[in-house]
């Protein structure tokens, strides 16, 4: 896990690569690396998180055996080792899966990353073709934005903030922000909270040549998935996804550093820790991860440890308090550069924290088996509409926009690839809406604390062969994650498999309102003077705000976008340095 920069093109500075590298140093404090070819066309930049290969020779950039082909990679490729297999006639130098995928590249070419199972995100210079080809994993585990400038000039890197600190103009796109307020979405396309600033999609791969840039799909989960539901038995089925589990835990433990895993609760952690078990015996002492808010009303630390009770796994509790929101808040506003999801996503951040500092540098977690086989309420209901878990009301407020500003926002209208509703919500889940959010917060959290997240149900082959499966296997009446409860049943206790689904939760209702009302109003008084001024009508929001005090709570959606808006503000002017050369 790493951060990579690069720009290609002939009007820029070699500081300003330096720059970008300095920015994203917090993605890998082990090393740094940078190369710009001879003709200055080319400039590559890496901040290491020594993972796999501890040695110098897992340094990046890394180039091929005659230094025509460099690479610069984050992420991980975790059957590298059967892959080298394969290219066994390769010579070469290291033992990382860098090297790998370097040389997957010079033997297969663009094809290689169908024969990759991982996380990854890496920029390619060709110096033969004078072409960068980059790429990003399936589900856009691992992050990628570029932005061009009008002379062709291409700089892209891990985060938002390392384009800003190479002179990208740190500007607000109001469309994506009134999008975000009026309608609660984004990850939902390429656009970011930034003007001039695009996030290559998941599953899709970017070709510069000369100037010229050609962005297209490599990866299309409903195109692999096809329009046939499975008609095979289920216990056939049950036993493929139970071996394909096996495996892509057993991939994810491959790591020079020790491994931890992050739990919750429910059915989803229950059944990472039940696969640990499988794969790495019942002894396993594997430190295990998991954050309370010290509110028993929505802290899951008795279920952690009646997990826990009859195993080996030493378990550290992370608690957050009310008193460390406002800091911690502006700490991770900053390592996100745009909107994340609350208290959950602070809670996360003290857990990475405190992985990094008991030496757990790498931390696998349960997200992608609610969107597998329709964990959420809504799958079950008549409409799939909704933005946030268990309310009745509205979780924006548009009017308490002008109208003006309101009038950017896009409307979205979902891609709609299978003949069946339940389908239909699973991919946009997976493409549009929940996983690209989770995935962007987790990357940034735990990358803030120096740590690497791993994510072993959003294998694809899992993903793909959950989505084939007809209603039945998922929903039956109330319950979801039909067929995944009887898997599970073969790793876990009954009270575990027949529990209820509860949503990650922290009191963040009840905290806005109550102990951090002071903060919530600074925050707010910040929005309404900075960027935003000009978006947000001042008495309404303030109308809004002394109803929610009242008691008006059914959700604090809207009210953490506005909190958003007062923690953005100072992120505008991020350092940079000139674009001109």
């Amino acid at each position: 896990m790493c951060g990579i920069a690069g720009i290609f093109g002939t009007n820029w500075q070699q500081s300003q690569l330096a720059a970008m590298i300095a920015r994203q140093r917090h993605r890998g404090p082990d090393a740094e690396g940078m190369l710009v070819t001879s003709d200055g066309q080319a400039g590559l930049g890496h901040n290491r998180l020594s993972i796999i290969d501890l040695s110098d020779a897992g340094r990046q950039p890394l180039g091929n055996h005659d230094g025509s082909l460099q690479i610069v990679f984050n992420g991980e490729i975790y059957n590298y080792l059967e892959l080298r297999a394969e290219l066994h006639e390769y010579p070469f130098r290291t033992q990382t899966d860098t090297e790998v995928l370097l040389a997957a590249y010079e033997r297969w070419g663009e094809a290689c990353l169908d024969r990759l199972l991982g996380m990854f995100a890496f920029l390619l210079w060709d110096a033969r073709q004078q072409k960068l080809f980059a790429a990003r994993d399936r589900f856009g585990v691992k992050p990628l934005v570029y932005h061009q400038q009008t002379d062709g000039t291409l700089l892209l890197a891990s985060e938002i903030k390392t384009l800003h600190a190479a002179g990208v103009p740190a500007q607000p796109d109001e469309t994506t922000w009134a999008t975000y307020l009026t309608h609660g979405l984004h990850e939902h396309s390429a656009q970011t909270f930034w003007a001039g600033v695009s996030h290559l999609p998941p599953g899709h791969s970017l070709i510069w040549q000369r100037g010229e840039l050609r962005i297209k799909c490599w990866y299309d989960l409903a195109e692999r998935v096809g329009q046939t539901e499975d008609s095979r038995p289920e216990t056939t089925v049950a036993e493929e996804y139970f071996s394909l589990l096996l495996d892509s835990v057993r991939l994810r433990f491959r790591a020079d550093v020790p491994v931890g895993i992050n739990l919750s609760g429910g059915l989803d952690s229950s059944t990472l820790l039940g696969v640990v078990h499988a794969v790495q015996g019942a002894e396993s002492h594997v430190r295990a991860f998991t954050f309370t808010c010290g509110d028993p009303q929505y802290d899951e630390l008795p279920w952690v440890q009646q997990m826990l009770a009859q195993t080996q796994h030493p378990l550290t509790v992370c608690q957050l308090s009310a008193a460390e929101v406002p800091e911690l808040a502006a700490s991770v506003q900053a390592a996100q550069d745009e909107p994340f999801g609350g208290l959950p996503t602070l809670a996360y951040a003290r857990l990475f924290e405190q992985a990094r500092a008991q030496g757990a540098l790498v931390l696998l977690d349960g997200q992608g088996m609610d969107e597998q086989w329709a964990g959420y309420d809504y799958y079950r209901a008549a409409s799939g509409a909704a933005l946030v878990q268990g309310t009745k009301e509205s979780p924006v407020r548009p009017e308490c926009l002008t109208p003006e500003f309101r009038a950017l926002a896009q409307s979205f209208t979902a891609p709609q690839p299978f003949p069946d509703r339940l389908r239909n919500l699973q991919y946009r889940d997976a493409r549009c809406t929940k996983i690209p959010r989770a995935l962007r917060f987790n990357d940034r959290v735990s990358m803030r604390a120096s740590t690497e997240l791993r994510e072993p149900f959003l294998d694809h082959r899992l993903f793909e062969l959950a989505l084939r499966q007809p209603a039945a296997r998922k929903i039956n009446g109330e319950q979801g994650k039909w067929l995944l409860r009887k898997i599970a049943r073969e790793l876990l206790p009954t009270r575990v498999v027949e529990a209820p689904k509860r949503p990650l939760q922290t009191p963040q209702r009840e905290w806005l309102a109550g102990p951090l009302r002071t903060w919530v109003s600074d925050c707010l008084a910040t929005a309404s003077n900075g960027f935003a001024q000009s978006w947000l009508e001042a008495a309404q929001v303030q109308r809004a705000w002394q109803q929610y005090q009242q008691g008006a709570q059914d959700n604090s959606f809207y009210l953490w976008q506005w909190i958003t808006l007062g923690l953005c503000s100072d992120l505008k002017t991020h350092p940079a340095t000139s674009l001109s050369a």
